[in-house]
């Protein structure tokens, strides 16, 4: 029988995704099922290389597999996803500079352990002095 279509090994080759990666998006609902051969592998058509696209550029934006999942399924609603997405892109960069802040903070306790006296008694210390000793600020609420 001559299949029409990439086989799941093809597929994820081209896209530069696993096999795994495609047996979750397809068990997520994300991509459609698959066509099958006779043997039953999965056969893949054309339009799953652009929903792949979609799929792959939206990960590294940092959008979940629910997330895409949603927006995929308003389009196939008929509607336009395009103002559910820039809603999305726009709680990411409030996720992402409320992760800065405390990144931020993080990185200048660090420093400031660095800077330490190296020489910290170390009988007083219940662990290390090095931490024990070190003075952060308090966090603004």
């Amino acid at each position: 029988m001559r299949r029409n279509g990439l086989l799941i090994g093809e597929m994820a080759k081209r896209c530069g995704v696993s096999r795994k990666a495609l047996r979750l998006y397809e068990k997520a609902g994300i991509l459609p099922a698959p066509g099958r051969t006779e043997a039953g592998y999965r056969v893949y058509g054309p339009e799953t290389l652009t929903l792949l696209a979609f799929i792959t550029q939206s990960r590294h934006l940092g959008l979940s597999l629910n997330e895409i999942k949603e927006i995929v399924q308003i389009k196939r609603s008929g509607r336009a996803p395009c103002p559910h997405v820039l809603d999305l892109v726009r709680q990411k960069v409030r996720e992402l500079d409320r992760a800065l802040v405390e990144m931020a903070k993080v990185r200048r306790g660090l420093q400031r352990l660095l800077r330490s006296p190296r020489s910290a008694p170390r009988s007083k210390a219940v662990i290390c002095a090095h931490i024990e000793g070190l003075t952060l600020p308090k966090e603004r609420r």
